[in-house]
C-alpha cells in the first residue's frame, strides 16, 4: 500500500508517498480501506517536530494521521461490532500513532463508529478529532446545559464550527469570534452572536459567559476570564490555562482548566446520530488529492481556512 512516511521534521515536502507493508488488525482491530481522512494543525505541528513527534518517532515509521473514513475489510477474531464492507469512521489511537496517511489503516473498533449512510466520506473524514474535540469539551468536561451562554473563539474554524452547532443542539446561547468575512457562515451554523476579533477585545463587549471555549492558547485563556460569571468555566484545547491562569480564576470562583481529546467510540456514534438527523454538519472547505498531501498542509497553515481541510484517498 501506499502512505505518506515522515523520515525528519520539516516542512510539508518532508512527507514522501512511499510504499509500504499493509498493516494487519490485531484481534480486537478492524483494518479499513480509507476513502477519505482529514488534516488538523496537530498534524502540521507534528510533522515540524513539535507536538506528538517525539512520540511517535519511537515506533517508527512515522506516518502522520488520525482521522479516516472508509470500508472495512478485515476484522480481528475478537471484533464484534463490524463486519467486512461495514462503512465507518472516526478517529484512531489518538494521542497515540494513528497511521492515517495510508490507503490501509488498523483501527481498534472501539475508537470508530457506523458511518452514516447520508454522509458522504470526505464529510465523515472532517467530523472527527474537531468534532470530538468539540463533545468532549462542551458535554463531558463543561457538562454544557439549556440556557447557558457559551463563548467560542476561532468559531469558523475546524473545532469551533462544530462546537458552534453542538452547543446549540444543547439549547445553549452561543457568542462566536471570528473575522467579519465569517459571521454569515457563523449564522448559519446558529451563532447568535458574531464578535469580529479585529475590531473588538471580546472582554470589553462580552459578560456573563457560563463556558467559554478557548482554541487559541494562554494570552486569550486570560483575557476572556473576565467575560465569565461567578462560577463559570474556561476550558482551553492549546493548554492556556497555565498555572497562573487557574489561580486567577479560581480567586474569581472560575474553573479553569486544558483538555486533550481521546479517541472513543461511543463519543463517535453520538456524532454520527446528529449527522445523520442533520444535526451536526461538516463544513469542508478544501478537498485534495492523496497526491497532494503537501498543498492541503499548506492550505492548513495559513490558519485561515474555514471549516476542514480533507484529503481524498480511494
Amino acid at each position: 500500500m501506499k502512505a505518506y512516511i515522515l523520515h525528519e521534521p520539516g516542512g510539508p515536502d518532508k512527507l514522501q508517498l512511499e510504499e509500504t507493508d499493509r498493516p494487519k488488525p490485531d484481534k480486537n482491530e478492524v483494518l479499513v480501506k480509507v476513502r477519505a481522512l482529514s488534516i488538523n494543525p496537530v498534524d502540521t505541528k507534528t510533522r515540524e517536530g513539535k507536538s506528538l513527534y517525539d512520540k511517535l518517532k519511537e515506533t517508527p515509521p512515522v506516518i502522520l494521521g488520525w482521522d479516516i473514513s472508509g470500508e472495512v475489510v478485515e476484522v480481528g477474531e475478537e471484533v464484534q461490532y463490524f463486519k467486512p464492507g461495514d462503512e465507518v469512521f472516526g478517529m484512531v489511537n489518538f494521542p497515540g500513532h494513528g497511521k492515517a496517511y495510508a490507503e490501509y489503516v488498523a483501527a481498534p473498533e472501539a475508537h470508530l463508529a457506523h458511518k452514516p449512510a447520508n454522509v458522504p466520506h470526505h464529510e465523515a473524514a472532517a467530523a472527527t478529532l474537531a468534532a470530538l474535540t468539540a463533545w468532549q469539551v462542551l458535554v463531558h468536561e463543561a457538562g454544557i446545559q439549556p440556557g447557558q451562554r457559551v463563548l467560542i473563539h476561532a468559531a469558523a474554524g475546524g473545532v469551533g464550527h462544530f462546537a458552534v452547532q453542538i452547543a446549540k443542539y444543547f439549547g445553549a446561547s452561543v457568542i462566536g469570534t471570528a473575522s467579519a468575512e465569517n459571521h454569515d457562515f457563523l449564522r448559519n451554523m446558529g451563532a447568535d452572536e458574531q464578535i469580529d476579533y479585529h475590531d473588538f477585545k471580546v472582554e470589553d463587549v462580552v459578560m456573563d459567559i457560563d463556558i467559554v471555549f478557548d482554541s487559541l492558547g494562554e494570552e486569550n485563556t486570560r483575557r476572556s476570564l473576565q467575560t465569565l460569571k461567578d462560577g463559570g468555566k474556561i476550558i482551553s484545547i492549546l493548554g492556556g490555562a497555565k498555572e497562573q491562569v487557574q489561580a486567577l480564576a479560581k480567586e474569581r470562583n472560575i474553573e479553569a482548566k486544558n483538555y486533550l481529546v481521546h479517541s472513543s467510540g461511543e463519543d463517535m456514534a453520538k456524532i454520527a446520530d446528529l449527522m445523520s438527523q442533520g444535526r451536526l454538519q461538516a463544513h469542508v472547505s478544501h478537498v485534495y488529492d492523496f497526491a497532494d498531501m503537501a498543498r492541503a498542509h499548506q492550505q492548513l497553515e495559513t490558519r485561515k481556512t474555514r471549516g476542514k481541510v480533507v484529503v481524498h484517498v480511494s
